[in-house]
């Protein structure tokens, strides 16, 4: 516009001069000037675009803000917590993100970590896209694993820390290392790192290289990294090679956790390679010498030896004689006379113990060992203090079903069998005759020193009254006695000089009986007479019925008596015992009718 001077006006609808002045050109001049600079700061002011990445300087540091010049027509902030790890000075230059070019209050908003994070999200995307690695350090433990941080923040799976899953993740916490990036989601900003899959790397490289050089007969050394019930296995610097129970110890061991332990530093020796497979087998007594070499020359059969009890098992006690070298000491070999049912009984874990060495086996590796050799054996002179027919006398210890023990000396006893107490009488439990710590006499029958067996007997202290029965019982004699068992075959009764006669059925009554004890009752008192006498079977036939016979009538009873079948009617006496306990049909006095 025309400059105007002072009080000078322009007419409504008065042309314009367009006759430039000296001073008009001077006026032009100077807006054109006015107008480039502002059109060059214009330009230079669109070059800052908020989301980029600028330099800048800072200018003044003050407690909470930091303000740095980039250039702008303004400066710029940056919180100070951003700077909380560094040591900055004013004139320093940083990158910062250009957030927002003008706030509320005309400052520009910049970002030292936004522009640190986007760099840095750059370069983790290319080396994802390259399969290179990442070094970070663990933050914090999070829910299912760790927060990185790789220069932006990344998640770590708690299965993807370690080879074996950890069982304290905070340990992890503050440690630099380096991860593999397995996943990037460009659009939640997303990273998610495996250590595992570096470590898994390292290993396969190292495998490899450990396979290519190592053979059998080498020693090595490594870390026990898992125990099973079959053995250990053994890390040797990425490479899991197996320890075998069988090859420990020389001695016995029941598993492999009573020698090893997770993490435990082992030297052992290469057994076998195989390659393509890529398994290892190591042995842990190999580094040793066999201690069963020459285990004959050192402990020749009937050396007394040293030893503590190592396990205790309901047949025998393992016993430790030296590192490696074991012997079972059987429960049969604790003592001569004691019955030992469990070694537990008389022996204890850790125990100091003497023992004879009674046998080896050097293809089984095993050891017999005795303790009872360590004494004389009490059975070896026994017919001496206890000759046949010697009249012996003790209390009565057990007693079972076929016989009564009575102790001749501690620990040996004798056995009176159930038919070896009475002449006369069919004894079907000794405790018919006998009760636990009677104290009884006896005669010893017979010995056998292998089985270690004493026989006794009762009846053999009297006279056998069977030898002459026939003078004391003839056929047609009036006897009483006391009805003593009952079968359903018939009844036995108890005579003078406790000998037993026998009822059959059939001689109850004239009339016919379909059962005994319809008849007769255990305790009666009765009159028979006697109709058979057997000396050779031991047996008395009685009758009844045959009370009031007639001489004539006798004999025939008596005849009809003898043709009776053993197998079904019981003529002999203790055939008739045998079919009683068998039918289990017999009463006692205590039994009610």
């Amino acid at each position: 516009m025309p400059v105007q001077k002072p009080g000078q006006c322009r007419k409504e609808n008065e042309p314009r001069n367009t006759t430039l002045t000296p001073n008009h050109m001077s006026t032009a001049v100077l807006n054109n000037t006015n107008t480039e600079l502002s059109d060059l700061i214009d330009s230079k002011f669109r070059e800052f675009k908020e989301g980029t990445i600028v330099k800048g300087t800072i200018i003044e540091i003050r407690p909470q803000v930091v303000l740095v010049d980039i250039g702008y027509k303004s400066e710029g902030t940056i919180s100070a917590a951003e700077f909380e790890d560094e040591e900055i000075e004013v004139g320093d230059e940083v990158e910062v993100l250009l957030e927002k070019l003008e706030n509320d209050e005309g400052m520009v908003v910049l970002s030292k970590e936004k522009a640190a994070h986007k760099q840095n999200w750059e370069k983790i995307v290319r080396v994802y896209e390259d399969g290179g690695l990442v070094r970070g350090k663990v933050k914090a433990v999070v829910k299912g694993g760790l927060t990185v941080n790789v220069g932006v923040e990344a998640f770590l799976p708690g299965s993807q820390v370690d080879i074996i899953p950890p069982k304290d993740l905070t340990e992890y916490v503050g440690n630099i290392y380096e991860f593999k990036i397995v996943k990037v989601n460009d659009d939640r900003k997303n990273i998610v790192l495996s250590r595992r899959e570096v470590i898994e790397a390292e290993r396969a490289e190292l495998r490899q290289r450990f396979l290519q050089t190592v053979k059998v007969g080498d020693k090595v050394t490594g870390a026990v990294k898992n125990i099973t019930d079959f053995g250990a296995f053994v890390d040797l610097q990425g490479m899991d090679g197996l320890l075998h129970v069988t090859d420990m110890s020389w001695g016995r061991i029941n598993h492999p956790s009573e020698m090893l332990m997770i993490g435990q530093s082992l030297e052992v020796m290469i057994l076998d390679v195989d390659r393509e497979k890529e398994r290892v087998s190591l042995g842990l007594k190999q580094m040793t010498d066999n201690p069963w070499e020459d285990i004959e020359a050192k402990y020749p059969i009937g050396t007394q030896v040293k030893g503590k009890v190592t396990k205790l098992l309901p047949y025998g006690a393992f016993v430790e004689i030296e590192r490696g070298v074991e012997g079972l000491v059987h429960v049969s070999e604790l003592s001569w006379v004691k019955r030992i049912t469990r070694p537990s009984d008389v022996l204890e874990l850790d125990q100091e113990i003497e023992a004879v060495v009674l046998g080896i086996s050097i293809e089984e590796q095993k050891i017999s060992l005795g303790v009872r050799q360590l004494e004389p054996n009490p059975w070896d002179e026994i017919e001496v203090r206890y000759p046949i027919g010697a009249t012996i006398k003790g209390p009565v210890r057990n007693l079972t079903a076929y016989g009564a023990f009575v102790e001749l000396e501690e620990g040996i006893d004798g056995m009176v069998h159930v038919s070896d107490m009475s002449w006369t009488r069919k004894i079907n439990h000794p405790s018919e005759v006998l009760k636990k710590n009677d104290e009884v006499e006896a005669i010893v029958l017979s010995i056998d020193k292998a089985n270690q067996r004493v026989s006794l007997g009762l009846k053999q202290l009297e006279d056998d009254p069977w030898s002459h029965i026939d003078e004391r019982f003839k056929v047609g004699d009036l006897v009483k006695g006391t009805v003593a068992k009952i079968a359903s075959f018939g009844a036995f009764v108890n005579l003078d000089g406790d000998i037993d006669g026998l009822i059959h059925i059939s001689q109850l009554s004239e009339d016919h009986v379909e059962k005994v004890k319809d008849v007769i009752k255990v305790g009666d008192e009765i009159e028979a007479r006697v109709i058979k006498v057997d000396k050779v079977e031991r047996r008395i036939g009685l009758s009844i019925k045959a009370v009031s016979y007639s001489e004539e009538e006798l004999k025939k009873e008596s005849a009809s008596f003898e043709s009776l079948r053993p197998s079904s009617e019981m003529v002999g006496l203790e055939q008739a015992f045998n079919l009683a306990a068998a039918a289990a049909e017999e009463w006692s006095p205590s039994d009610e009718d």
